[in-house]
């Protein structure tokens, strides 16, 4: 017996003996009279037995069975292995109709020596950026050069989006290497999805800017402003305010967006066997919906600051690869090496000292 029931056991005694009354044995054991007045009568009929809880020695309804336990362990040194605790509670619900607490798989875990694999460095103390209000307002874009494949093919970069104001991803993309075009593909798809963004935050990458210490051209002089990039004309095209952060720290939604996705998408690539720059984007497309309503939250203000394309404009024409050229006297443009002729028109016999503009993708 526990010492609660030894001391209600010496109490009820004392009543029994006349020492006590049923009142006073109450106040001193913490009940209400009417209860000691029942315990009384059950320690009269049962002896011991009524003062011992009646769960004594049995199993609580909540106990998870050893063999569920095991099969815990078993996955996560077996097909999980390397999964944190947090993603391995949400693949044993998804995946094997397992439904435990994170606490609970922790737990389990712990219990044998199979802690987390990612552990978390010591918080330091950072003012908050408070998050856009409104969804659309401002984009975070970046990209992930890592081991997605981890060896089973080569290294690739993944191309992404955070929306400031909902922490989701309206569109990311996997590609050989960081390049202009990923990120005009990029903005295709968040503008076929969701619409035209504010504003793009983004590093100083020289996609985004030109090298601030090259010498300007002479053009550029007589401007009086460097000529964009390919992202950069095509933002400024749209309408979209490009921001250039600082530090890495300065867009820090979209690192820390890295370090969730290196984690559980890479899980996801290496449960799907994926080993090739397509498997991997259709791994992907089936994962951003199912994160974007895990880890989506609501932005302070209703209503979206996304922007529709405007009637008659042509995206193709706008997320492309421009390039201006001056014509020569024999009509002939020179690109990349090769010489392209021009005809006469009808409208026009001949095209020289013209300004042309050649497109690609």
């Amino acid at each position: 017996m526990s010492q609660r029931e030894q001391a209600r056991l010496q109490v009820l005694n004392r009543v029994l003996e006349g020492v006590y009354g049923v009142r006073e044995a109450a106040g001193v054991l913490g009940i209400s009279e009417r209860h000691g007045w029942r315990l009384l009568a059950a320690y009269r009929k049962e002896g011991v037995a009524a003062v011992i809880h009646g769960n004594r020695g049995r199993q609580p309804r909540h106990t998870i069975p050893e063999a569920l336990k095991a099969m815990v362990r078993e996955l996560a040194q077996g097909r999980y292995q390397g999964v944190n605790h947090c993603h391995l509670t949400d693949l044993l619900r998804e995946r094997e109709g397992i439904a435990l607490s994170r606490p609970t798989v922790r737990r389990i875990l712990t219990a044998v020596g199979l802690r987390s694999p990612c552990r978390r460095r010591p918080p330091s103390h950072r003012v908050r950026r408070e998050r856009s209000p409104q969804e659309g307002m401002l984009l975070q874009v970046d990209g992930s050069r890592h081991d997605w494949l981890e060896g089973r093919g080569p290294y690739l970069t993944l191309v992404g989006a955070i929306d400031d104001a909902t922490g989701t991803v309206p569109a990311a993309l996997f590609r050989e290497q960081e390049d202009a075009q990923g990120y005009l593909l990029l903005l295709g798809e968040t503008i076929r999805g969701k619409g035209i963004p504010l504003a793009l935050y983004s590093d100083r990458h020289g996609i985004f800017q030109v090298n601030p210490k090259q010498p300007e051209s002479l053009e550029e002089q007589l401007a009086g402003e460097r000529q964009p990039t390919q992202v950069g004309r095509a933002l400024r095209e749209l309408g979209v305010h490009l921001i250039l952060a600082h530090s890495p720290q300065a867009k820090g939604r979209v690192e820390r967006l890295w370090g969730t996705f290196q984690d559980r998408l890479g899980v996801e690539l290496r449960l799907a066997g994926a080993c090739t720059l397509e498997e991997t984007n259709g791994v992907l497309r089936d994962f951003l919906p199912r994160f974007n309503t895990q880890f989506g939250v609501p932005p302070a203000q209703p209503g979206s600051a996304y922007r529709p394309p405007e009637p008659g404009i042509c995206l193709e024409g706008v997320l492309c690869f421009k390039y201006q050229r001056t014509v020569a006297k024999d009509n002939t443009v020179r690109f990349g090496g090769h010489t392209l002729q021009l005809l006469p028109g009808s409208d026009r016999l001949s095209y020289a000292h013209a300004r042309v503009e050649k497109t690609g993708y």
